[in-house]
């Protein structure tokens, strides 16, 4: 019997053979999620057991970054390999209004340029399955050429629920009917993230054994509206009362609702991998776009989506690969969403594409163990619009971090290492610092061609001060 399988895989084509030694990854992209959402991460009221096991499982970083502190731009990273500023993509879609501030925004983009190899596209190429479930929110909506950057657009087969949207908005938002593209409403009750994970398992189930695939699952949760099914926000309001002198995390039953219903479907996830017996040959990742939505979601960084501070960045960030990362491992090193394109490409045993992916670096030396650090050590955002913070640019440079506010220049310095919280600002007891990261922050800038801000001719110091109504729709 040996001998036949010996003989039949010498009629195996070489292109098969070579395919079924590529890994299949799967790609968790969570919205809103803040680092301190997860128990691996050291969540106590929400409840995370399948994330927590798959953490165990691999190795979890502890300084992982979104590429920008809203969605936009930090999903165009991660396709792309390249920061925001130099993608000239750098808000969310469609981006806040604000006429009469003191800085004009950019004519920034609202779409990835068809030039450019995305990750799914550089998979594609090689042999790979691609498919895009969720929120992908990468269109200009409302412009003309709206319809040519839909996710098949840029290198995945199929598409379940992707479109203009940053955040549910069918008739039932979070609950059916839901108006998304090639999914179904289901019955009254059916829950978004539920029924994303039942395309998610049908995808897994549809699967050629034969043929790598990358599943690229961005989520809409934890993104608002708030809502949980109604026995979830009952289970938590309950726990809450169990909790009521904590001041140190979120207690809101029905996001924790929402966690849970995410836990689930990761758990479903790596079930089925387990099933169909490709789980040794499955990359995980797991990670968020931006920070979470208020300041209880943040393990105690400060700020949270939108601010320039840690909070709004620093992300939970895990990956699992069977056979190559050690389970349990953890690592220190810097690492931002630029990185996943180098990095799944070398796992794929692909060349790199340093031309497409041109600020991230792969990291796969410190998932195997073989580096304790990168080469680089310097990371860098840049974010000229308003939002709950003024237009600012930052830079990390080992454990000093920089923030440049560019309507007067202000800076602040903070030694990450000693202050993890960004409670104390240096920049005044260290100057010379504060201007050595200011040199390479504008040097950088220059050399991504990243567009700033110019003074605004209709600015209205009694406009722009007046009280705000928050936008509909913000993200």
């Amino acid at each position: 019997m040996k001998l036949l399988k010996v003989i039949a895989l010498l009629f195996v084509p070489a292109v098969l053979l070579a395919a079924t030694e590529k890994p299949n990854f799967v790609f968790l992209l969570v919205d809103d999620l803040g680092w301190g959402d997860f128990g691996c991460y050291g969540a106590e009221f929400y409840e995370t057991p399948n994330i927590d096991k798959l953490a165990s499982e691999g190795m979890l970083f502890r300084n992982g970054y979104a590429a920008c502190t809203v969605c936009s731009p930090s999903r165009a990273a991660i396709l792309s390999g390249c920061y925001p500023a130099r993608l000239h993509l750098t808000d969310w879609i469609a981006g806040h209004k604000k006429p009469y501030a003191k800085l004009a925004v950019p004519d920034w983009t609202m779409k990835i340029d068809h030039g450019r190899v995305l990750l799914p596209e550089a998979l594609k190429e090689a042999g790979y399955a691609t498919a895009f479930l969720g929120k992908w929110h990468l269109m200009p909506n409302g412009q003309p050429d709206m319809e040519q950057h839909y996710p098949t657009s840029h290198g995945f087969d199929i598409n379940v629920g992707g479109r203009e949207w940053g955040q549910p908005k069918g008739p039932g938002k979070y609950f059916s009917p839901f108006g998304m593209p090639n999914l179904d409403d289901g019955k009254p009750g059916d829950f978004l993230t539920d029924k994303l994970t039942d395309a998610a398992i049908d995808y897994l189930d549809a699967t050629d054994q034969q043929q790598p695939f990358l599943m690229y699952f961005a989520y809409y949760t934890l993104h608002g509206p708030i809502m949980a099914p109604a026995e979830l926000v009952e289970k938590y309001k309950a726990k809450a009362q169990t909790f009521d002198n904590r001041k140190d995390e979120f207690l809101n039953p029905a996001r924790a609702g929402m966690v849970e219903k995410l836990d689930d479907s990761v758990g479903r996830i790596m079930a089925k991998l387990d099933e169909l017996g490709i789980a040794d040959n499955t990359v995980v990742v797991l990670t968020g776009d931006n920070g979470g939505d208020n300041d209880k979601t943040t393990g105690g960084f400060r700020d949270f989506k939108g601010f320039s501070h840690e909070g709004g960045v620093r992300e939970p960030f895990v990956v699992k690969w069977p056979g190559k990362t050690k389970a349990g491992s953890t690592c220190d090193v810097p690492v931002i969403g630029t990185d996943f394109y180098p990095t799944l490409l070398e796992m794929a045993g692909l060349p790199q594409r340093p031309d497409q992916h041109q600020d991230g670096i792969s990291i796969v030396p410190l998932l195997t163990g073989k580096e304790a650090r990168l080469e680089r050590d310097q990371l860098f955002w840049h974010y000229p619009h308003y939002h709950r913070t003024k237009p600012y640019g930052a830079t990390r440079h080992g454990d000093w971090k920089l923030i440049e506010f560019f309507e007067d220049g202000k800076l602040e310095l903070y030694n990450l290492a000693n202050d993890p919280a960004e409670a104390t600002d240096l920049a005044a007891a260290h100057p010379e610092k504060a201007q050595e990261l200011l040199r390479e922050l504008k040097a950088w800038r220059s050399s991504v061609d990243a567009q700033m801000m110019t003074d605004n001719p209709d600015y209205n110091p009694k406009k722009t001060n007046s009280k705000k109504k928050k936008k509909k729709g913000s993200k």
